[in-house]
This record gives structure tokens, sequence and C-alpha cells, in this order.
């Protein structure tokens, strides 16, 4: 757990509303993240967790309120966004690789492309960014050679080489068989021991109480819930956290 103290506000969310369509999916969510935090979002399916995600990284629009990354405000509409994803990476669910590139290619196109780095530059740091992953030799296999969890684990190396401030994670396991969900939150976890500010949508709850700094509850798109993790995670105090997680931790 990062040790940022009153560390410098990195992400705001101000009374954020989101409709689609008549289905009012976020209502007046209010939340900040600090420099070096990690901040997990649990709740149930359909609550708006990720719909929050990809608010935050102009994925999607939002009615009404303000979500400001280092002060700018996200507007998926305006020019400026690209610099704000720039500078917020997101991790999906289903890993979003290019299945015609290699995973060093996956994990340089941005770079390249985008931040119009040199090419030997960013195939250097490219390898080293899945050497730490531990995919040191997986540098030329394809998406469909490696397994659900190295998949996750070159898209997470894909995000750190755009040199983000912030990660966003989105339901990053969930997609994986439970033996290799271990390998990708080890990853995290290391991550958030180096200080990356991370927002991480989840349903491991055990992980989000161990490496998070701060849990948000989120229920109907509504806050329910929130404060430091150890605490709302094994102590909540609201009947409708306390059901929920004896839902998703009920012995097998």
């Amino acid at each position: 757990m990062s040790g940022h103290g009153e560390a410098q506000s990195m992400i705001e969310l101000v009374d954020v509303h989101k409709f689609f369509g008549a289905n009012h999916v976020i209502r007046g969510f209010s939340a900040t993240v600090r420099k070096g935090e990690v901040v997990c979002i649990v709740g149930p399916s359909g609550s708006g967790k990720s719909t929050i995600l990809r608010c935050v990284n102009g994925l999607e629009s939002y009615e009404k309120g303000d979500i400001l990354v280092e002060g700018a405000r996200v507007d998926r509409s305006s020019r400026s966004i690209g610099l704000i994803r720039r500078r917020v990476s997101m991790v999906f669910q289903r890993f979003n690789l290019f299945p015609h590139r290699t995973a060093l290619e996956n994990v340089t196109q941005g770079p390249i492309w985008v931040k119009k780095e040199p090419a030997d530059q960013a195939v250097a740091r490219g390898r080293e960014l899945l050497a730490r992953v531990g995919l040191k030799d997986k540098a030329d296999a394809f998406p469909a050679e490696l397994s659900g969890g190295q998949q996750q684990r070159v898209a997470i190396a894909r995000a750190l080489a755009m040199q983000p401030d912030a990660i966003l994670f989105d339901e990053p396991t969930s997609a994986l068989d439970p033996e290799l969900v271990g390998e990708v939150l080890a990853v995290m976890r290391s991550l958030a021991e180096d200080g990356m500010t991370m927002v991480v949508v989840t349903h491991e709850i055990a992980f989000a109480r161990e490496v998070a700094d701060r849990a948000i509850f989120i229920d109907e798109g509504v806050i329910v819930e929130q404060g430091p993790a150890a605490a709302v995670l094994s102590d909540p105090q609201h009947a409708r956290t306390k059901d929920f997680l004896r839902r998703v931790l009920r012995p097998i």
C-alpha cells in the first residue's frame, strides 16, 4: 500500500450522472483519487462500476457533473481527450490486443504511433516491460499463442508503455480461468508497491482488501459506502455492503 499522505488529487469526480436512454446508471457519483493511491470499486454486476471508468477515460460521455484528471476536465468531444487518455491508461476485461501483432508489437504501437517515440527506444522499453510482467520470452508470440493470463499481462505492459500517470483496470481478472488470476494480480500488486495510481473495478475482494488504500462500494449507480479498504471490506457499516460481501465471499 502506498504511503502518499495528503498527496495531490489525480482524478476528481464531482456529482457525475450518466444515462443510457431512460436508464439512469450513474446517480451523483463523487470521489477523489490522489496521486499514488489505489482505489478499488466493488459492487454487484450492472451497478455502474465499469461505466465510471469509461467516463473517466472519455470512452463514454456523461450528462451532468465534472470529471477532472490533473485539473483538466474530461470531455470526450474535446480535442484534449487524446492527452487525457495518454495520462490515464486503461486495461480492459477482455485484453483488447491486436490479434495480428506480436506481444512486443502490441506494447510498442502506442508509443511509436501516438507519442511518436523512436522505434528503437519504444522496442527497448517494450522488452523491459514484458520482462517486468514475466513475459520476457514471449515478445514474438501472437495473442492466440498466449494464455488469457499472459494476454492480460501483455495488456498491462501496453498500458505502462504509454508512461501514464494512472491506470484504470476494468475487471482485469474476470475473463480468466481461476488458476491464471494470481499471475495478473501479482503484477498489479507490484505496480501498487511502486506507487502507481490505480483505479480498479474488481470482484477480487481479498486483493482489494490487501492492496487498495480505499474501497468504494456502489449499487445501482450510487455510492453506498466508501473508506479505507480494510474497514469497508472487513467491517462494513451498511447493510447492503454486508449483504453483497456475504454473497461474494460465501464458501463454495
